[in-house]
Parts: structure tokens; sequence; C-alpha cells
């Protein structure tokens, strides 16, 4: 198959990115178009495919991501140097019922070709109708006080029952559950609440002090009914040894989870959740796309799917409220949006803040250019329901969840709405992951050579590959990480941790 050393993402565009670095005063054909660079190009970056005026709109995937702040000769190098963000901190949205119907429409067609064809996963099937891909043993500390408690016990935990058939034991740990105030503290709690009820531990060991502020009491009725078979809890203040007490419920619930068998279920009854961390001049090519083109298929099936990193939409949010399903939901979506401006202004934040050193140095020029690039892990499925944070998932389909782009918080987000696996996308690479298994999918594949033990994925296939090719191969991997068949990389190096978003004030 033909490869490329440039690509012209959209035919409007009127910047194309080097596959590969292109030396200063190379000639480039760009689709029927020859253009000599005037400077060195590094690979992700932009060039000009035609002189730019000062002022002018940028295009790239067929949006504007910013403007030009001089006169950009053809060939030249357009970057964060010369080029601006056009966004501002007050815009009015619309909705535009014609084109929301337009993408039902589309969706509406690919679910019937998918109809009587879905793949098949092997999952537990959890007495409250939901499924889990794990079937692990978790210790919930309601406080950060009883963090090493609570490690102590799994660190036992994982020597005794070696003999027992599970899948993994964690500990969640964090420092938060006492000491906050108002919807801070109640944020805390609403995500502790979600990990106790996700459909991936078939165990669970709540773990208390007894003096926070998230009374064992008030966080008890907060989770509220649960299969006491499941859920035990257990207050460290209330019991002269609470290492041994807590050896004893953990045995009870070890004992009764290593009974549940894999069974055949729908792929379709899968919980999937988007982020990317780490974005170079690829992600919008590759990564996100496949992501994207996964996304279009997975709802089709009948998946439920949750895009997340609200501060990462600022520039594509208008692209999103069109494909909103009804004008409920596209109102919710302004709310989002809005909601999540007025937090960066109370902290005296500039909405508009370019993107991160690494995302520069990867070809990212402004906040348009990581935001049109990042919603395309949603693909073009309409949008059927906004959470908030902390909220849990109900409507299948594509979901927007509210949330920060900071990696672990919102991963940890997308485990709390009951994400049974998120997909990572990065162009830099990170080793993190959350308590589900988190697939991490290479923008490029000298990224994927190089960090074997981080990556499951190379999307830079798509750059000498068929698309739907890898498509396939992407599918098929979901479907072995979900049935158990392979693990993913944070699981076999252990990486999983939480994180919970906080925004007040510590006594």
């Amino acid at each position: 198959m033909q490869t490329y050393s440039t690509i012209q993402i959209a035919d409007n565009d009127i910047v194309a990115v080097a596959i590969n670095a292109l030396a200063k005063g190379e000639v480039v054909e760009v689709r029927d178009l020859k253009v000599k660079l005037l400077s060195d190009i590094p690979a992700g970056h932009k060039f000009a495919l035609r002189d730019i005026k000062k002022d002018e709109p940028i295009i790239k995937y067929g949006y504007p991501i910013g403007k030009a702040i001089t006169d950009i000769a053809k060939g030249a190098h357009v970057h964060s140097s010369n080029i601006s963000t056009l966004l501002s901190d007050k815009i009015e949205y619309s909705y535009n019922k014609e084109e929301s119907a337009s993408y039902m429409a589309n969706a509406e067609e690919k679910r019937k070709s998918w109809e009587g064809k879905v793949p098949t996963i092997e999952a537990y099937k959890r007495a409250n109708g939901q499924i889990g891909i794990r079937n692990e043993l978790w210790i919930i500390p309601t406080v950060g006080c009883v963090n090493k408690v609570a490690e102590t016990l799994i660190d036992w935990a994982k020597g005794a029952f070696s003999s027992y058939d599970y899948d993994g034991i964690h500990v969640w740990a964090h420092p938060y559950g006492c000491s906050q105030l108002g919807a801070d503290h109640e944020a805390t709690r609403t995500i502790l609440s979600d990990l106790v009820h996700h459909p991936n531990a078939g165990g669970v060991l709540v773990l208390s002090l007894g003096c926070e502020n998230n009374t064992p009491a008030s966080f008890k009725a907060l989770v509220g009914d649960v299969d006491p078979n499941r859920v035990k809890f257990l207050t460290s203040q209330e019991v002269d040894d609470e290492i041994e007490s807590g050896k004893l419920l953990l045995t009870d619930l070890i004992q009764t989870m290593s009974q549940d068998k894999r069974e055949t279920v729908s792929m379709g009854d899968l919980v999937i959740g988007f982020k990317c961390g780490g974005s170079d001049g690829f992600s919008g090519i590759t990564a996100n796309p496949l992501v994207g083109r996964f996304s279009d298929e997975f709802t089709a099936m009948g998946g439920t799917a949750l895009l997340t990193e609200v501060p990462e939409m600022f520039g594509a949010e208008q692209i999103l409220m069109n494909r909103a399903i009804n004008k409920d939901v596209y109102e919710e979506t302004v709310k989002l949006i809005n909601d999540f401006k007025d937090y960066f202004t109370q902290h005296d934040q500039v909405i508009y803040e370019n993107p991160s050193p690494g995302n520069k140095e990867g070809g990212i020029s402004t906040l348009e250019d990581k935001s049109i690039g990042a919603i395309q892990k949603g693909g073009q499925a309409p949008i059927v329901a906004v959470l908030d944070y902390g909220e849990r998932v109900t409507e299948r389909g594509l979901n927007l969840l509210s949330g920060p782009g900071n990696d672990i918080v919102s991963t940890t987000a997308l485990t709390a709405s009951g994400a049974h696996i998120i997909l990572f996308t990065t162009g830099r690479g990170t080793p993190l992951g959350a308590p589900v298994p988190t697939v991490k999918i290479a923008s490029n594949s000298a990224l994927a050579t190089k960090k074997t033990n981080w990556i499951d994925f190379d999307a830079g296939r798509l750059l000498r590959e068929d698309n739907k090719v890898v498509l396939d191969d992407f599918i098929t991997l979901m479907q072995r990480i979900a049935s158990g068949d392979e693990l993913t990389k944070n699981e076999i190096n252990g990486y999983a941790e939480i994180s919970l978003f906080k925004d007040g004030v510590i006594l």
C-alpha cells in the first residue's frame, strides 16, 4: 500500500501535516499540489498550502483552528509563533435541528447494518442486570486516614487468596473524605459510592475510620441497597483489631466471588470511556479518529460510550451541540460547556489557555487545534445524554460526562460513571491506568515501537494500512480484553489508581 509524507485532512484545509520530518527546500506533493518548504517541518507539524494573509482563519480538519497573526507564505511552518486562537469567553450557540436529524439518520443506518451480527464477549452477569468484565476484589476507603490499613490488607490478601479464582485485588486510596466542605465533600462521597457499585468488582470492602466527615452511617446510606454477600462495611475504630476483622470480611467476599463464571453476552452491553492525554500532531489524524470510528460502530451495536474532558471541547463545542438528539440534550450540552467556563473564570484562569508544552512540541498550535482533534474520539454518533460529574450512565449511545482534562481525574470519573474499559489515546505516551482496563492507543508508530510496555495498540498503522483492516483488528482486541483473554498493559504492570476532582476548601 502507498505511504505518504504529508496529509491534507479535509478538502478545504489550507495547511497540511508532515507525517515524517521534512527538510527546508524539499518539494512535497499534497494531493495534486506541489509545495516547496521554506523551513524544516517536524513530524506532526503543519505547513501552508498557499499564501495566507494576516487575520485569515487557518483551516484544518475542515474547521478554523485559529487565525494568522502575520502573513504566512506557502510552504512555511504554521505553528504557535504565527497563529493564535479565534476563541473568546462569550459565544452564542444555536440548535440546528436539521443537522441533528442527519446525524441520527446516519446512526440508524449503521445500527441496521449490525442487526443480527453484533459480536459477543464473555462477561460476568451481575444480579442487578449489569455485566462486569473483571471479577475483582476492591477495598474502598471512606477517608484517607485508613489508606495504609487497606494496603496492609491487600498485601495479605494477595498471598492468602492465591488459590482462589478471581481477576485482581485493589485498594482505591485517596487523601479525602474528611475536612472537605459542601459540594466538594459530596463529590468525593459520590465518586466513592459509584465505585462500590461498579460491576467489575465482584466483592467490595468499604473501610472507614469512624470519626471522619464522611461518616460510616451517612456513607452507607448514600451507597444504598447492596448485596451483603458482595459489599461489606468495616469501621476501624469500632473493632479491637481492624486488620484481623478485615481479613475475615475479605475472606467471606473472596469465597462468594470466586464462584462467579463468565457467560456469553452482547458486546453492546459494554460501557466504554474515551480519553486522550499527551497529544501530538497525529492524534487528530490517527488515534482519535480510530476511536471515533470504533465509537460509531460500537454505539450502533447498542453500546454505551462516554466522552469527557470538557475543557478539551472548548473550540469544538458547537460541533458536538449539532449532534444532540433533541433540544433538551442541546441545552444540557450548552450548560455543560458554560458551567466549566464559569469554573475557569471563578478561579481567574484564561478559558482558552494554549496547549501544554508537550502538545506544542508534538505539533498542536491552539486549543481549537487540540479540541477539534480530541472530539473525534466521539466519532459521528448522536449525543444522547449529558451527565454530571459522578452521575452513573443509564442511556445507551454516546454520552457527554462533566469532568476536567486531567488524566487521572478524568479516568476516575469515567470509571465512576460505569465504564468497563477506557480507550486512552496518546501521542506522547503514559503508564497510568484507571481502576478499569485502560487501553493505550499510540497516535504514531514510533511511540508504539519505543514504549511497548505501555502501548496496547498502534493507530499509526492507519497511515500505511487499510482503515477497515485496522478497525477490525481494534474491535477484535476490544473483544479479547473485555472477555479476559488479553490484559491491558496497565493491568500487566499493576498501574491503577484514582484521583478525585477537588474544587473547595480543606479545613
